[in-house]
This record gives structure tokens, C-alpha cells and sequence, in this order.
């Protein structure tokens, strides 16, 4: 684009790169609070994109994702403009809670209102500032606490455009996940603006494929938008990715403690053991935690102690499942890059 582009009322011109406050509410003691967004413009016309982190305040790994990918010596010659938003929410951010402080999740509450609750006001600065500003988005997550995820890409496949994001973000598993009521993407969706979820690590913690994972994958969906060059260096391994049209939570039958026997990325059949429920206090044997269905376990709780219902292994489930299987070995065998390389 070459028109003015204004974000909070400040012009970004051609060329220049800028870090931009969006005010937020206060806090309790009038200390102000505001949303720090990184914006580079580049010289060239081209796609708009925003990339966001930490809408849930305690998934920090996209909070890295998105430094790394601003040192990138390429982001400097850029067609287009990349919006970045590192923190979201800011207030979870500093309290090392996934909410605000009225106990909203921000993630139900776009497309937000200048009137109303502290986390509707967030999404309606968000929208109006940032996505509705955009071609296309990128929103970083990570799973709960003591919950990681493999690093995969969840989009709606029946929104134009987000199938075309999720290949081209190149990990090896795409998730066909609905439009949540007062999601972001069920509200940049309404504008015709697709975007693309990344899932990796777990809240409260750095995990360093995750992030490697996510820069390159950010890398590469620049690239496809004619953002960035390819860069011109021996060829550089591709995944091959798989849709999975839809997931299940293994839950825990009994409580007790839990002896996981699968690891994310494990490839499961219907009905095979993946845990085993104990007694704390050393009862005979223990209750077998078994598989509904095949699949590919991308998301799992890491914490032993368990209450019967609790979601314990989250299982993709594919059609071509060994496809699946031998993309995830060699996944999960890449070896870290220098990072300007990723």
C-alpha cells in the first residue's frame, strides 16, 4: 500500500519503522497502560499482516516468536507493512495469568466495545487499530499450563484464504478447527480477513522448537504473500502438511495419579494403553487410559495428578495417518539454524 496508513492517529510512511503505544485503561493507582505495537513499512507496495501474541497473557512463547522475528535482517526489505502486537494483553502479562483482570477472557470478547467490560474495550481497540487495518493475521499461542502442544497450525478451511496460510506456514500439522464465538478470528472472519492460529510449548514457558518453528513458519507465509524473498541458499527441507478434520481429548476415567506412555507426536490406535491411573497411596494395578481413535497425540497434560474427567491426551485424527507419521519424525529431527536463517 501507498495511501497514508495511520495507526492511534500516527502516520507510518513508506520505509520507516515504528513503535506505537495504544492506550489502554489504567490501572488502580492511575498508572497508565498501554499496548506497545511494532510497525515496519516497507518501501514497495504489498500484503498487510499483523502478527499477535499473548492475547492469553500467560502464553509467553509467542511473546519471543515475535522479538526473533524482528531482528531478521529480511524483515528490513519487506513489501508491505508487518504489524506486530508482542503483548496483548498486557495485564495478564505482568500477573502471569492467562486473563484480565475482571477474570474475561480476551479471547471470547471481540469484537469488543468501546463501552463495555475492560476486556471488550481491548478487543475493540485491537480490531479497530490493528486487524481490521490488515490482509491477513498470524495470532500466536501456546497450550494451558501444564498443557504443551506440538507445534501445529489451526484454521477454518471454509474461510477464503486460510488453507493457502496454514500450507504455507509448512509444520506438519493443520488443524480444521470451527470459528469460536468472540475469537478473534471469528471476528476478523466477519471482515473477510482470514487468519491463521499457531499452537506451540505450553503457557508460562519458552520452548525453543516452538519458536523456531514459529519464526520460520511466519518466514514462509511472508514469503508466499511476495512479503519476502525467498532467501538464495541450498534448499531448504519442507513438510509436507496434513489437515486433520477433527480432534479428541482422551480423558482420565478414574483420579489418581497419571503414568503417561505416549509423548506429543506419538502416532495411536483405537483402543491401545497410552496411561495408566494409579493409587496414590500404592492400591493394587491401576485403570488403563485408552484411545477412542487413531491418530496423532499434539497436545497432552503434563501434571501426574488427575480428577476423573480430566483431558489428558488431545489426538488429531487423519486420514492419511502414516503421511502424518514420517513428516513428524523428520519434524521433529531438524536441527536448530543460525537464526537469520530461519
Amino acid at each position: 500500500m501507498t495511501e497514508p496508513f495511520k495507526i492511534a492517529g500516527i502516520e507510518i510512511r513508506p520505509g520507516e519503522r515504528k513503535c506505537i503505544e495504544l492506550p489502554a485503561a489504567q490501572l488502580y493507582t492511575q498508572t497508565p497502560m498501554n499496548i506497545q505495537v511494532r510497525v515496519i513499512r516497507g518501501t514497495k507496495p504489498g500484503p498487510c499482516i499483523f502478527v499477535t501474541a499473548a492475547i492469553h497473557g500467560d502464553e509467553i512463547n509467542g511473546v519471543e516468536i515475535i522479538r526473533r522475528l524482528l531482528e531478521l535482517p529480511a524483515v528490513r526489505h519487506i513489501h508491505g507493512t508487518l504489524i506486530t502486537v508482542p503483548v496483548v494483553n498486557v495485564y495478564g502479562f505482568i500477573s502471569l495469568s492467562r486473563y484480565l483482570p475482571d477474570r474475561r477472557d480476551l479471547n471470547r470478547s471481540f469484537p469488543g466495545s468501546p463501552k463495555g467490560s475492560l476486556a471488550s474495550r481491548l478487543a475493540h481497540i485491537l480490531m479497530n487499530e490493528i486487524v481490521t487495518k490488515c490482509d491477513c493475521g498470524i495470532d500466536l499461542h501456546t497450550g494451558a499450563v501444564h498443557r504443551p502442544n506440538l507445534p501445529h497450525v489451526r484454521v477454518n478451511l471454509d474461510a477464503e484464504g486460510s488453507e493457502n496460510l496454514g500450507k504455507a506456514f509448512n509444520v506438519p500439522v493443520i488443524l480444521d478447527s470451527r470459528l469460536r464465538d468472540g475469537s478473534l478470528r471469528e471476528a476478523a472472519s466477519s471482515f473477510g480477513i482470514p487468519v491463521l492460529v499457531y499452537e506451540g510449548g505450553e503457557a508460562l514457558r519458552f520452548n525453543e522448537l516452538a519458536a523456531r518453528m514459529g519464526v520460520r513458519g511466519i518466514r514462509r507465509v511472508m514469503e508466499s504473500l511476495g512479503m519476502l524473498h525467498a532467501p538464495h541458499q541450498p534448499k531448504r527441507k519442507s513438510i509436507l502438511p496434513v489437515i486433520a478434520h477433527s480432534s479428541i481429548w482422551t480423558r482420565a476415567p478414574k483420579s489418581g495419579i497419571v503414568h503417561p506412555l505416549k509423548k506429543l507426536g506419538d502416532k495411536v490406535k483405537e483402543g491401545e494403553i497410552i496411561g495408566l491411573i494409579v493409587d496414590p497411596f500404592g492400591g493394587p494395578g491401576g485403570t488403563p487410559v485408552k484411545t477412542e481413535d487413531d491418530g496423532i497425540v499434539i497436545g497432552k497434560n503434563n501434571l501426574p495428578l488427575v480428577n476423573e474427567g480430566d483431558a489428558l491426551f488431545h489426538i488429531a485424527r487423519f486420514e492419511r495417518i502414516g503421511i502424518v507419521e514420517s513428516q513428524l519424525e523428520e519434524f521433529m529431527s531438524l536441527k536448530e539454524r543460525p537464526r537469520d536463517h530461519d
